[in-house]
């Protein structure tokens, strides 16, 4: 088991994952993790760690690495703006990490990354897709698509398998992630013949956008694009459905939590996101994580996040074991040259600007359970 100390989480929580309170040990490698595990995006930090901490337990269950145990030390930056610098300084200056695991969501990435990059902390991200975060420095990187990506696979589902034409796109202007896939979906639409009708935006947190919706109902729009995370999704959808719009609604990899049909219920049946994976994947990698996952969570089925967490953790460990030491540059220069790398998110090589060539999936909701429709290659 790996030694994990955490702050700021809830009480049952902690308990589930079994983090404990341990003085640091010499003979460890010190390997920082910071999530959402409290607070409004709370599902996509727990997913993540959950597949981050598995990872780490399986490489120290095999004998850790250039013969240490690898120490997880996670923090909770509990969703919130400015949490995750003050974090991650911490992180670096008094637990003396040598390397940084996260964020999920992209603006808190772009937080840590200066940080790291200043320290020459190797950070890698599991599933933050706004092409900024790696565009920081050198050694920043990620284990996933990015969003011009995800913005073009989206445009053309829209076109070729939604058959819209005349859409609206609804975006959060305090979220760099929602901004970005906006901007790429609506150039690559366009391009393809279509049209944006109408544009609406909203803030983070913001729970009534009955005002937005009206006036995207009278634009006479055949689709909505929703780039933003999973709780203003789902509630996009019930006051949607509440104002008599039965267009398709979809969105990005944000909407990839259980939650969204917690919240959302029937009003978000038909609606369509693209992802990174899909437990339905039957090849052999994912067949044996979902097995060892659901062993370790109480048969809890492991989403994108929780694929995206395991992989950002193997792929580092992969880089340590190949630079033969943590120090920074040489672990740096090893995760540069990551290729053909296979994961359960797919096989992850790194480009030259330290972003994963990958396909995404997409996903529909089907009788309240997330079902595969198609995937999509770079």
């Amino acid at each position: 088991m790996p030694i994990a100390r955490s702050s700021a989480l809830l009480a049952g929580f902690a308990a589930a994952l079994a983090l404990t309170s341990c003085a640091p040990k010499k003979d460890t490698i010190r390997i920082g993790e910071f999530a959402s595990l409290t607070g409004k995006e709370a599902a996509f930090g727990q997913s993540s760690h959950k597949g981050t901490l598995l990872a780490i337990e399986e490489l120290n269950a095999a004998g850790g690495i250039l013969g240490k145990s690898l120490e997880l030390i996670t923090e909770d930056n509990q969703s919130k703006a400015g949490e995750s610098a003050t974090i991650v300084k911490k992180l670096i200056s008094r637990d003396k990490i040598v390397a940084l695991l996260g964020e999920v969501a992209s603006s808190r990435s772009l937080e840590a990354a200066p940080i790291c990059q200043a320290a020459k902390i190797p950070q890698v991200s599991p599933s933050s897709t706004n092409p900024a975060v790696t565009e920081t420095g050198d050694y920043i990187f990620r284990v996933c698509f990015i969003d011009p990506f995800q913005g073009v696979v989206m445009a053309k589902f829209a076109k070729d398998t939604l058959k819209v034409r005349k859409v609206a796109v609804l975006t959060s202007v305090s979220s760099a992630y929602s901004v970005g896939l906006a901007k790429y979906f609506k150039e690559r639409f366009v391009a393809d013949g279509g049209v944006i009708a109408v544009e609406q935006k909203y803030s983070e947190g913001d729970k009534d956008f009955k005002a937005q919706l009206t006036a995207i109902k009278a634009s006479g729009i055949d689709g909505i694009f929703l780039p933003g995370y999973y709780t203003e999704a789902a509630l996009v959808c019930k006051q949607a459905k509440d104002l008599g719009l039965t267009v398709p609604v979809f969105g990005g990899d944000g909407w990839e939590a259980p939650q969204l049909v917690e919240i959302g219920g029937a009003a978000v049946e038909g609606s369509y996101y693209s992802t990174h994976y899909s437990p339905e994947n039957r090849s052999p990698a994912v067949t044996t994580f979902l097995a060892k996952f659901k062993q370790r969570w109480k048969n809890e089925v492991p989403d994108a996040m929780a694929a995206l967490g395991y992989d950002s953790a193997m792929v580092l460990a992969d880089a340590m074991k190949r630079a033969g030491t943590t120090e920074g540059a040489k672990v740096r220069d090893a995760l540069a040259a990551t290729k053909g790398y296979v994961g359960i998110t797919g096989t992850t090589t790194l480009d030259a600007s330290r972003n994963a060539n990958k396909a995404a999936v997409v996903i529909t909701v089907k009788n309240g359970q997330f079902k595969f429709v198609e995937s999509v290659a770079p």
